[in-house]
């Protein structure tokens, strides 16, 4: 959708404050990111320095293997003046399956495709945690988007997961106009997005480009009915990954006063 320009200025002044209430609702002052030197931990990044500061903003950078764009990661923590550290997860990875290995043909037939596909992001994902745990009052903000998350294009445990997400709400184009509006350079935001694993773009991994998918969402126009059945269904088959875990509800009684009724209804 095209923002005007006090829209976009309103959205951006609203992120701005949202992410500084929720960073003092958890009891947060630090933001610690995963910079993949995409428009989205571009735009996080920026937003985050906005709300609490360059100082209280940390950049990390996870390749594994050779990553040929991770000159872009390190250039937007030095656009952005942050502190970032590079924490490469190809040995974390090896260990993953050097272990698996030991089980094959006993408990699993084999390693699996998606197993292999989504090992990267949650370990990455459990790398960030240890660091923020490692950093008094840090958090892990998310830096997942709504055009992917409609569509289930995420890790579960792994990109869905953070202790808040400012861009959740926002589809890839949205990102991009927030990103200009804040001052984000050019090249971090039009860069066209890979999965970094298989080496092909999202959009010829999904099987339709993100402008297809936005127009749809946002004006409930799909170009035929092939490709509305196909974003139908990824985003039905998808939704648990953003649920919160399932809980047998005993009918036993909880006398005490909770926050957020997770355990009365």
């Amino acid at each position: 959708m095209k923002l005007s320009k006090e829209k976009l200025s309103n959205l951006t002044d609203d992120l701005v404050e949202w992410i500084k209430d929720m960073m003092e609702n958890s009891g947060g002052q630090k933001a610690i990111i995963g910079i993949s030197g995409g428009k989205d931990s571009s735009v996080v990044a920026g937003l985050c320095v906005r709300a609490l500061g360059k100082e209280n903003v940390l950049g990390v950078l996870m390749p594994h293997g050779l990553q040929y764009d991770i000159s872009y990661s390190y250039e937007i923590c030095e656009h952005l003046d942050i502190e970032y550290k590079e924490v490469p997860i190809t040995n974390m990875m090896n260990s993953f399956f050097e272990e698996l290995e030991t089980i094959k043909g006993e408990f699993i037939e084999d390693i699996s495709k998606q197993t292999k596909l989504n090992l990267p992001p949650r370990i990455r994902m459990t790398l960030l945690y240890a660091i923020s745990q490692s950093i008094e009052e840090s958090r892990v903000i998310n830096t997942s988007n709504l055009s992917e998350d409609w569509v289930g294009y995420a890790t579960i445990y792994g990109d869905t997961t953070g202790a808040f997400s400012p861009l959740a709400m926002l589809t890839t184009d949205e990102v991009v106009q927030v990103g200009r509006y804040i001052g984000i350079p050019e090249k971090f935001i039009v860069k066209v997005p890979e999965d970094g694993l298989t080496k092909k773009t999202d959009e010829d991994i999904l099987g339709f480009t993100y402008e297809t998918l936005n127009k749809y969402i946002r004006e409930g126009k799909a170009p035929n009915e092939e490709i509305k059945n196909k974003i139908d269904k990824m985003h039905k088959i998808s939704r648990f990954k953003f649920n919160t875990i399932p809980m047998f509800d005993s009918k036993l009684p909880v006398k005490i006063k909770e926050i957020g009724n997770l355990y009365t209804t």
